[in-house]
């Protein structure tokens, strides 16, 4: 364990904890400083999201002990730790969705007046707090369930902004954001740390954490493997330590052999034409139209281009569909890894309307070997998982369905590097297989690195679509946000 670049503000020592057979951490040790940056690396399951809980106050450790500026600390819940001075912005958003924006901005911290909720004050802290990540245009009257996920993730930095932390927990904060609102949230990070405010930062994207933090601690199967100066850090010993192994080329090379028209994706500013072997990205900022644009041509919502369309006429299409909400509706989180991986082929599997469980185990196993899955096996509850190896059962759900039109929202959200680097080999694979690939990302060089072609969204239109090697990300940013060149 390195020491902190100032005096220690929080120590960890040896945490241990176990979920029945599975030990989830063991013996992990962590310091940060006072107004650092500390980054948790490591792969899905790796044990970074139970760490964070523990020190949340979300789950009790089952052994080690943890200081917080000297003096014993062991919170009983999250409101517990919230008042000593600790908060913590989920990757798994934990926001109300029937209340509105000012309601989850304050929840568990409301303000009152002589026993009364002090509504005018609430709305005053929220808007303060979404001016900070330059969101004060959200409508605060509106239930958060009618914003993106995007938007969502904006308003739980905001409610965690608002609390004043001593200590701030960032579990992929970024996730979901775009560049420009990665820079923003990047600007509140320095502030925070100039103000002395501790950060741990957990994000998949090695380049933001070598660019927002002072040091580093790495995980590997729950346990310490190493860490030290992000200043001194190589990006490749960093994967080295998180996978076990080298990893070469996060893009694979391809030599695309497009073929004929087989989508007409409609959308305002024009059809875009997809065709066979080809990958299409989609970019532009938040609220730019992406995900409604792969939602109105699947037919998950109403559209007058796309009249008559709907999920059960996609599929039977052949056209495939992947969430960016995997929690909410790419999942049924209760139901087995095998159940949901095959959920789309239960008429294929069944036998006289009866459907064998061994026969569901068999068609998951080569998706788990494939796609690296950490679990105890098919059997498994989807929501016992860790939000990166639940992505994976729902990509794999979408590739065990013969669709030959894929639609992925944001696929590789919360998804560490080695498994990226395992999805986007498969997503060249099924382009050179013949399907066409339509990608929403918000992640510039992951549509630079994979994509044929960029098709730029601007208030709910196609603005701009291009050859990948037509564009530079400067110009694709000044498509996106209007400005001329």
């Amino acid at each position: 364990m390195t020491s902190p670049t100032s005096s220690p503000r929080l120590i960890l020592t040896d945490i241990a904890k176990s979920y029945g057979a599975t030990r989830a951490l063991d013996g992990v040790s962590v310091e940060v400083g006072v107004g650092e940056v500390h980054a948790l690396i490591g792969e899905n399951g790796a044990g970074k999201s139970t760490l964070m809980k523990v020190l949340s106050g979300v789950v009790q450790p089952d052994s080690g002990s943890m200081e917080l500026e000297g003096a014993p600390y062991r919170p009983s819940d999250t409101l517990d730790a919230r008042a000593r001075g600790v908060a913590m912005i989920h990757q798994e958003l934990s926001l109300a969705p029937h209340l509105n924006v000012w309601e989850n901005i304050g929840l568990g911290g409301l303000p009152s007046r002589m026993g009364w909720l002090n509504r005018g004050e609430a709305r005053r802290r929220a808007k303060t707090a979404l001016a900070r990540l330059a969101h004060e245009h959200l409508n605060l009257e509106r239930p958060v369930a009618e914003f993106s996920i995007a938007e969502q993730q904006i308003i739980e930095i905001a409610r965690a902004l608002l609390s004043k932390p001593r200590v701030l927990i960032m579990d992929e904060p970024t996730s979901s954001l775009t560049q420009a609102d990665t820079r923003k949230l990047f600007e509140v990070i320095h502030q925070l740390r100039a103000e002395g405010v501790s950060i741990i930062y957990i994000s998949h994207f090695l380049e933001e954490v070598k660019a927002v933090a002072d040091r580093y601690t790495v995980l590997k199967d729950g346990c310490t493997v190493g860490g030290g100066s992000m200043a001194e850090a190589q990006q490749r010993d960093i994967v080295r330590m998180m996978v076990g192994r080298e990893v070469t080329d996060l893009y694979p090379q391809r030599a695309p052999r497009i073929g004929q028209p087989v989508l007409e994706l409609a959308g305002n500013g024009g059809p875009l034409t997809v065709r066979a072997g080809e990958i299409l990205g989609v970019a532009g900022l938040i609220g730019a139209g992406r995900t409604r644009l792969l939602r109105e041509n699947f037919g998950l919502v109403s559209s007058a281009r796309m009249d008559g369309a709907n999920p059960r006429r996609s599929w039977r299409a052949g056209i495939g569909f992947l969430s960016e909400d995997r929690k909410e509706e790419g999942l049924m989180l209760p139901l087995s890894l095998a159940e949901n991986t095959t959920l789309t082929k239960y008429a294929a599997l069944s036998r006289f309307g009866w459907l064998p469980p061994a026969k569901i185990e068999a068609a998951t196993q080569p998706w788990i070997e494939l796609m690296g899955i950490k679990t105890t096996g098919p059997r498994q509850a989807v929501g016992a998982l860790s939000g990166g190896n639940q992505q994976k059962v729902a990509m794999a759900r979408l590739l065990e369905h013969p669709a030959q039109v894929l639609l992925l929202d944001e696929p590789t959200r919360g998804i560490d590097v080695g498994s990226k680097a395992q999805i986007y080999q498969l997503i060249a694979k099924l382009a050179e297989e013949g399907k066409a690939v339509v990608l929403v990302s918000s992640y510039l060089p992951e549509l630079f690195g994979l994509c044929d072609r960029i098709a730029v969204m601007r208030r709910g239109a196609i603005v701009d679509c291009r050859d990948t090697k037509a564009w530079s990300e400067h110009d694709l940013m000044l498509a996106a946000v209007g400005a001329a060149n």
